[in-house]
């Protein structure tokens, strides 16, 4: 079962990879860095101090440690256990990858790490500013998404990486969520 798994995740990942061209080149490669996203990530600190006061402190304390322990758990649970290559390190693939700018990353790729940062993050600022933006839900999973699509179309991870990686981050943003409103209502309510 898990050999056919594997088959249809690189079957699903030529497809995906192998629809690209100079322009969208351009986007994903700038989509999956990070440090373009800092503006965004202080935009979001903003949106929590205007909405939270004081408590965005505790609030961006907290996102902060999720993303490192998504980001940590990523690789020493998934990546240094599991060492599925990526696909651009994948002997049986070379040549039928497209990599950008030739950059491919470390050896091994499951899970996404950016998939598991990215969706934890996603979940985490839903539980507080998807209660006070109209869209921000859906806009900031959008996000999520195309950044995980971008590891992808970059060839740095197949579909079963992202998938995998971004249930992961979600799940660990759910827990971080509960664990953080049950404090924070034990607190209010003592």
């Amino acid at each position: 079962m898990l050999e056919i798994l594997n088959i249809w995740d690189i079957q699903l990942f030529l497809f995906l990879n192998g629809m690209h061209n100079s322009f969208w080149d351009v986007v994903m490669f700038w989509l999956s860095n990070k440090f373009i996203w800092i503006p965004l990530y202080l935009f979001f600190i903003y949106l929590l101090a205007k909405f939270y006061k004081k408590e965005a402190i505790w609030i961006s304390l907290v996102l902060i440690i999720l993303i490192a322990i998504t980001d940590q758990l990523s690789v020493h649970l998934f990546k240094n256990i599991f060492e599925r290559l990526r696909p651009c390190h994948e002997p049986s693939l070379e040549g039928m990858v497209h990599i950008v700018y030739g950059k491919c990353g470390g050896q091994f790729g499951f899970v996404s790490s950016h998939a598991s940062n990215h969706f934890a993050m996603a979940i985490f600022l839903s539980g507080f500013l998807g209660k006070k933006i109209r869209y921000f839900t859906p806009l900031i999973f959008l996000w999520a998404f195309i950044i995980s699509y971008s590891r992808i179309y970059l060839g740095v991870h197949y579909p079963g990486d992202v998938a995998v990686g971004g249930l992961f981050g979600a799940s660990v943003g759910v827990l971080i969520n509960k664990v953080y409103f049950t404090i924070r209502k034990e607190l209010i309510s003592s």
